[in-house]
């Protein structure tokens, strides 16, 4: 066990995770020239299209360091603040993290967020200073924050260049000399936990887990604590490039295991394996429940595949755990789930994954936030508003209240003014301004969720030229004026396309909605009032023309009387179909609905 390292790589997005780790497989050995391309850990096809990282990447490699042979399990981790849940649970099955800085655009705010993961899981801290070989790379400046922020000596931070390979011979003689190996009883009972998991579709479930006390064997009956399940081992083995069986995965390792589940509920990232005739009396700590910021109704378009859809979500949620779904249904769209995510760009990536990996075409309700409201017969129990359509009435409501958040912007000195005006455009509230250099500050806002579910990131990046780096974390709910704007077609309400909105912006809002609505919706063969309203007061309204058949076009000259008898058993038929014609929404629809500000 003592030559045994576990560590992951965390880092601002952008700033070389995942090359660093192709680096480091290739100085090992792990893969072979044939095997090796960019991003070699990214496996999704959707994570090499952005070039970001999804998923958090478990592999094993070995190194000789002073005729010593060593055994490295190292975890890439992703870098967007809407898959912080991956990175929490890479960091529970580490000893020690590699923490990676640019050297051209020096700590960022995600940098900070993932480093205090680390600190509180008590790992052991390697700073490296990444793309030194760039020319705008400020290497002494940049040094410097590193050591400001970690409180190491200059000596400690390693200058390295995942590109060109500078610097990956020192990387892992810090892994071996710096990261402390893990500590556990071999002889004890078997205690592992479940840090990941994927669906495959020939073998079942793939469970990937860390083992902490004694050892799981291929064929052992083993027990799953928070399902109270027990299996058979049909395969253990490491997570090389491809999969490696092994007779025996002991403690300290990291490992893979297929019991033949076909059914994802029954595993749970952040359980523990146990063995069941001698299992362990305490389960591993120290993994909490994700807390989802962005709520949205997922539902099929056709209503037959809706087993389907619920199939492929919960497949999507053993690969993705910080997915939360319920079932609820709409009048619009019929039966579908209400679904939690971790932000905007979390939403788009399982619409995505959805339709690439499942084959299911989706329609995405407008993202809002979860309310609580109170009425006045009682003010004292809360009701949970996750849909604008739970609102109670408006004339029981006592108060509604809003989740609220800090946020942590840090920028150049130039964007402060530009960036100030956004977050107070989203009701932002200052509460504190800190120059990390005189160049680089931080911005600290009291901001309500729910003003920057949408488009606040994108405008973020557009006001900075792209400089701005934005981490948020909850804060708890606030009293807040707000109300439930509907949108009516023809007359009846869209449930779908409802908003709870703060009273300020409800009348801009409602406008801009019928406007882009109006651009959006076919024309048919009658006349579609598009109407934004609160309650029963109608606050805008825009009006979808009718394509208009020329029925008088046979008509050559003549008497008038004969075109006007025409045009009337038109406008009659216009108004028969007014009162029984659907309209159809397409879904830009719903999507466009978010982006008012383009």
């Amino acid at each position: 066990m003592k030559n045994i390292r576990n560590f992951c790589i965390i880092a601002h997005i952008d700033h070389g995770k995942s090359t660093l780790a192709d680096r480091l497989l290739e100085f090992t050995g792990s893969v072979t020239d044939r095997e090796s391309q960019a991003q070699l850990l990214d496996s999704m096809d959707l994570e090499r299209e952005r070039g970001i990282t999804i998923k958090s990447h478990a592999i094993q490699m070995n190194y000789t360091y002073k005729g010593e042979e060593y055994v490295l399990n190292l975890i890439d981790t992703p870098g967007h603040v809407d898959f912080s849940y991956e990175v929490s649970r890479s960091i529970a099955a580490c000893e020690g993290a590699l923490l990676i800085v640019d050297a051209a655009q020096s700590i960022q705010a995600q940098t900070i967020s993932n480093l205090y993961l680390a600190l509180e899981n008590d790992l052991e801290i390697i700073p490296v200073l990444n793309k030194v070989d760039l020319p705008s790379a400020n290497i002494e400046v940049v040094t410097d924050d590193i050591v400001e922020l970690l409180g190491c000596e200059v000596e400690d931070v390693i200058p390295a260049s995942a590109k060109t390979g500078i610097g990956i011979e020192e990387i892992l003689s810090a892994i071996i000399e710096k990261i402390p190996a893990p500590t556990g009883k071999i002889d004890a009972p078997l205690r592992a936990l479940i840090f990941d998991s994927v669906y495959n579709p020939f073998r079942g479930v793939e469970t990937y887990f860390r083992v902490i006390n004694g050892s799981i064997k291929k064929g052992q009956h083993i027990k799953f604590v928070a399902t109270g399940k027990d299996y058979f081992a049909d395969e253990v083995g490491t997570l090389r490039l491809k999969q490696e069986p092994k007779k025996e995965i002991c403690a300290g390792d990291v490992g893979y295991l297929i019991t033949g589940i076909k059914e994802a509920r029954e595993i749970k990232v952040g359980d523990t394996i146990t063995d069941a005739k001698n299992p362990t009396t305490e389960a591993v700590a120290g993994f909490e429940d994700v807390k989802p910021m962005v709520f949205a109704g997922i539902y099929p378009v056709d209503t037959e595949d809706y087993e389907d859809l619920r199939s492929s979500m919960e497949k999507l949620q053993l690969n993705d755990a910080s997915l939360v779904f319920i079932p609820e249904s709409s009048a619009a769209l019929g039966f579908g789930f209400r679904c939690g995510f971790l932000g905007m760009l979390h939403l788009e990536i399982i619409q995505e994954r959805l339709e690439r990996e499942f084959d299911m075409t989706v329609i995405t309700t407008v993202p809002n936030v979860s309310y609580h409201a109170f009425t006045h017969k009682n003010p004292e129990v809360k009701i949970l508003v996750n849909n604008p359509t739970d609102l109670p009435d408006p004339s029981s409501l006592n108060r509604v209240e809003e989740p609220y958040i800090k946020a942590s912007i840090i920028t150049k000195s130039d964007f402060v003014g530009s960036i100030m005006s956004l977050c107070i455009d989203k009701r932002g509230q200052i509460t504190n301004q800190n120059y990390l250099t005189p160049e680089r500050v931080e911005l600290t806002f009291d901001m309500p969720l729910a003003e920057i579910v949408f488009d606040f990131y994108d405008r973020l990046k557009t006001v900075s030229k792209g400089y701005a780096s934005f981490d948020y974390s909850p804060i708890g709910m606030r009293a807040s004026k707000l109300v439930k704007v509907d949108v009516l077609l023809n007359g009846s309400i869209v449930d779908a396309l409802s908003a709870l909105l703060h009273a300020d912006n409800a009348y801009d809002i409602g406008k801009k909605m019928c406007e882009k609505l109006r651009e959006l919706i076919p024309r048919q063969q009658f006349d579609i009032p598009i109407q934004a309203a609160i309650g029963a007061k109608i606050i805008s309204r825009e009006t979808v023309k009718a394509l208009r058949k020329d029925v008088t076009a046979k008509c050559y000259g003549g008497d008038i009387s004969r075109k006007r008898k025409l045009l009337e058993k038109q406008k009659k038929g216009k108004k028969r179909m007014r009162l029984v014609g659907n309209v159809e929404i397409p879904q830009e629809a719903f999507m466009a609905v978010l982006k008012l500000n383009d």
